[in-house]
């Protein structure tokens, strides 16, 4: 049985977009655009009556590089699937969408507008504005004031009344840093997964470490909600400086706020070592980004810090490998992003990262210790 090919999916998925874009606005003249590379859902750009929109979608509910690689059988059992799963409630769209009027109302943060809902599609209007990874690569000396500020817009939103509520009827869990490590590095697929990276070798050890260390105690403190998804992307400031952020792709969901930052560190440390800025600037960048996580490590009783800065390692690790493997065993007919892109061709520098970053989780437990070596890795990454 063959895996579909990138060609024939993306078509599919055209397809089911065209249809749910004309059962939304019946009568509209709809034209296709361009679609943006994505390795996880379907994403294009539609003109509706002159209006652009972004339409999205997912294959199954898996990451398109899974059903590339013949996860969920060919092309036939492929499209029978997805016919399923566009009329299943609780879709991972119908629930994005959801997630985006949470955002909205109780919330009160900022969020892409959601324009429409059909058939398994969710439309949202474009937003304008620089992303929190150009601003950071254009004013690295903001590096700590940005994140901060994005951390906390998000935290005081996600905990405002009714949010909770809002999001236990239809949680993300697939975009989590956890449910994501256990779900590709299982014992009976994960050894055969690796090997298929080409640097299966080095990332097995680095799995089997972080494994072990996904043993340790949890972090004293509730769970709440999360973002689930907070990557730099995700996070764009409008042209006018003086408006707050608008958020994108949410993946809300019950766990502790230790994963929206390791989400966050791992995406904007990987960033600048798939398209390393000028030394002076990564400089500038990792500085800003130890800064911040230190000042909110500070915030915590002293009992707490090291387990903190030890959990925070641990996820910015696992978030690293998930989708490091994932952008390695994509399909070479699969287009990929300019960050994708970057990061598989230096696919050599985040694996040795992964690798020395990763040996001392088995040998100390101190967290400020254990930061302090991954930043020392990162610089040696990124200036490789």
């Amino acid at each position: 049985m063959m895996p579909p090919a990138a060609g024939d999916v993306l078509a599919m998925a055209g397809e089911q977009v065209l249809d749910a874009a004309r059962t939304a606005w019946p009568g509209a003249e709809v034209e296709p655009g361009p679609v943006t590379p994505s390795v996880t859902s379907y994403v294009q750009q539609l003109d509706v009556d002159g209006h652009r929109l972004y339409a999205k979608l997912s294959v199954c509910g898996v990451s398109l590089v899974s059903v590339l690689r013949g996860a969920l059988g060919d092309l036939a059992t492929v499209r029978a699937r997805q016919a399923a799963y566009l009329v299943t409630p609780g879709s991972l769209m119908q629930r994005e969408a959801t997630q985006l009027r949470t955002l909205a109302g109780p919330a009160a943060l900022g969020a892409a507008a959601l324009a429409g809902y059909a058939r398994g599609v969710l439309f949202t209007e474009p937003v304008a504005g620089a992303t929190l990874a150009e601003l950071v690569t254009a004013e690295p000396g903001r590096t700590r004031e940005l994140l901060g500020l994005v951390v906390t817009d998000v935290t005081e939103g996600l905990a405002r009344d009714g949010v909770a509520a809002s999001v236990e009827q239809g949680q993300i869990r697939e975009r989590g840093i956890v449910d994501t490590f256990a779900r590709k590095f299982n014992g009976l697929s994960g050894p055969a997964y690796l090997r298929a990276t080409g640097y299966g070798d080095v990332l097995d050890g680095v799995v089997t470490r972080l494994r072990r260390a996904r043993r340790a105690p949890t972090l004293p403190g509730g769970r709440g909600i999360v973002f689930g998804d907070l990557k730099p992307e995700h996070a764009v400031f409008p042209d006018d400086r003086a408006q707050r952020p608008v958020y994108l792709d949410p993946g809300l969901m019950r766990g502790h706020a230790v994963a929206d930052m390791a989400k966050l560190t791992s995406r904007t440390v990987l960033g600048f070592i798939g398209r390393p800025p000028a030394p002076e600037a990564a400089r500038m960048i990792l500085t800003g980004l130890d800064s911040f996580v230190r000042s909110c490590a500070r915030r915590l009783p002293a009992a707490e810090r090291e387990a903190w800065l030890r959990a925070l390692l641990a996820l910015v690790l696992q978030d690293t490998t998930n989708i490091l493997t994932t952008y390695l065993t994509a399909p070479a007919d699969l287009p990929l992003s300019a960050h994708a892109t970057g990061v598989r061709d230096h696919a050599r520098e985040v694996t040795g990262l992964l690798d020395r970053a990763t040996a001392p989780l088995m040998a100390t437990a101190d967290g400020p210790t254990l930061w302090r070596l991954y930043l020392a890795r990162a610089r040696e990454a990124v200036h490789a």
